[in-house]
């Protein structure tokens, strides 16, 4: 019986875990997001082949690694890329079916008699209902839930022919939670009038604003006004070129990257941040190793008595969470009240601007990049020092030479080949440190020369941040082609790590 049942546990969780997965994919294109959920469905697919074929038993165990590889690292990759080379924006954020169905679903009020409506509570649901004394005619809706705001469509029927006994009214103040989700609900009539809420206690007819044409192009009833689809910009235009929102995403080929690379509102920033981002990235790794070195060698003088306490302490920046010791940080420079300030204020009279002044805002974030990264240096160098034969000090120390001679020519190159690929490493990190500048300055003090909102201590990553979810329209397919270009810098310099740890391999043989 235990085999029995151990036998089907295997199966019956592939079915469970399928099952999830196509109801997550089905999610996911009933929302609209086709792209997604196709690749939603090859990995499900994927799975069931690789743990029903005979052929793919080998794979069983490789598969989770290979499906999170391709979920949370290729396929992100690949959309960002893909969406560099479209339109996307907050203005363009529907495909060109849902843009066309949103117009087709706008209504406007015509003309006619308005029902004055009443609302009332039944379970968890409500009915409405709707009167008009002018010709003393009363309907009644089925039940509605109410719950979030989407398009519903209620038939009416009048009261007379209708059983349902309906509770009191609700009060105005109880409505007004309702009015969302109100808002969109059309009553359709017997008699096939559309009416929708004119106010708060009242529904008045409503007709299709947008009539589609054979040929694609949109009618606007109530004015006679023809728009079309223009596939370039992603809007419906009028002949005038007036744009009807929401616009639709449109593939713009290498626009985003020209833009980039040939729009001065957004070269000039990005040239900037660029030079600040190589600068920021190579004083980082520069002061984090320098100082690393430093203790780490200091560390290492065996002269020194309690060396081991002195270690803990030197590394309890590292075990604090970084945003933690940024945000401490933030309030000692504080200019007015932070601790620094005071003490500069008490010592020599000043109490510098850190975060209005761009160079000292820029001196700040290296100071405590160097805090956060120094104890990280600070091991590798105390680990390399310890594998560097004594021998070589000890012949060191009869030829006379001192404590700089031994740094320069035996501890330092000894461990900078070794250290080279993760110096190249924290080059690569540094570049993309989005955490600190967010934290710390959030890339401020803006520049006063840019149309586009970009900062003098903006990196590269946080400037697409800006673009793409900042004050700047939100036009993700411009940060899309940002994204790209750093993404190409980096794989260089990945590259280059690649290049350098084959190369000291080859040497250590």
């Amino acid at each position: 019986m235990n085999d029995r049942l151990t036998k089907w546990i295997g199966p019956a969780l592939l079915a469970l875990l399928a099952l999830s997965g196509l109801y997550l994919v089905f999610m996911l294109y009933v929302s609209g997001q086709t792209v997604v959920a196709g690749v939603g469905l090859f990995v499900v697919a994927l799975m069931v082949y690789v743990y029903t074929a005979p052929g793919a038993y080998s794979y069983r165990y490789l598969f989770p690694g290979v499906a999170g590889a391709l979920i949370f690292v290729v396929f992100p990759m690949v959309y960002t890329i893909a969406i560099g080379f479209t339109n996307y924006s907050s203005k363009n954020l529907l495909e060109f079916d849902r843009a066309t169905k949103y117009l087709l679903d706008e209504t406007y009020q015509t003309e006619g008699q308005t029902f004055g409506t009443t609302i009332h509570r039944e379970g968890s649901e409500y009915r409405l209902k709707l009167d008009n004394e002018d010709v003393a005619l009363s309907f009644v809706t089925g039940p509605l839930a109410l719950k979030k705001a989407e398009r519903v469509v209620a038939q009416a029927t009048p009261t007379g022919s209708s059983e349902v006994a309906l509770g009191d009214p609700l009060e105005l103040r109880d409505i007004i939670p309702l009015r969302n989700m109100l808002k969109e609900v059309i009553v359709k009539l017997p008699d096939g009038v559309e009416l929708t809420m004119s106010g708060l206690r009242e529904f008045a007819p409503v007709k299709k604003l947008y009539s589609k044409n054979p040929d694609g192009s949109l009618t606007n009833v109530q004015t006679g006004q023809i728009v079309k689809p223009n596939f370039k910009t992603g809007f419906y235009e009028t002949a005038q070129g007036d744009q009807l929102a929401p616009g639709f995403k449109v593939g713009i080929g290498l626009d985003n990257f020209r833009r980039v690379l040939g729009d001065e509102s957004i070269q000039q920033p990005f040239l900037r941040i660029f030079a600040w981002n190589v600068t920021f990235s190579f004083m980082s790794v520069l002061l984090t190793a320098a100082v690393g070195m430093f203790l780490a060698v200091l560390l290492n003088w065996e002269a020194i008595a309690g060396r081991n306490m002195y270690r803990t302490f030197l590394f309890l920046p590292y075990a604090v969470p970084g945003f933690i010791s940024i945000l401490v940080f933030k309030g000692l420079f504080n200019n007015n009240f932070g601790e620094i300030n005071l003490i500069l204020d008490q010592l020599i009279g000043v109490k510098p601007p850190w975060f209005s002044d761009p160079t000292l805002a820029k001196v700040m974030i290296l100071i405590v990049n160097t805090w956060l990264g120094y104890p990280y240096m600070m091991v590798l160098c105390q680990g390399l020092i310890k594998s560097i034969p004594a021998d070589l000090y000890e012949a060191s120390a009869l030829a006379g030479a001192g404590p700089l001679t031994n740094f320069f020519k035996i501890t330092m190159p000894l461990i900078l080949k070794p250290l080279m690929p993760l110096l190249i490493s924290s080059f690569a990190f540094n570049f993309n440190n989005f955490v600190l500048i967010s934290l710390l300055t959030n890339g401020r003090p803006d520049f006063l020369d840019t149309k586009i909102p970009a900062g003098e201590t903006d990196i590269l990553v946080s400037y697409t941040y800006r673009i793409a979810f900042g004050d700047s329209g939100q036009q993700f397919g411009l940060a899309a082609a940002i994204s790209t270009v750093i993404f190409i810098m980096v794989a260089i310099l990945s590259i280059i790590n690649l290049r350098l740890t084959k190369v000291n391999q080859q040497e250590a043989r």
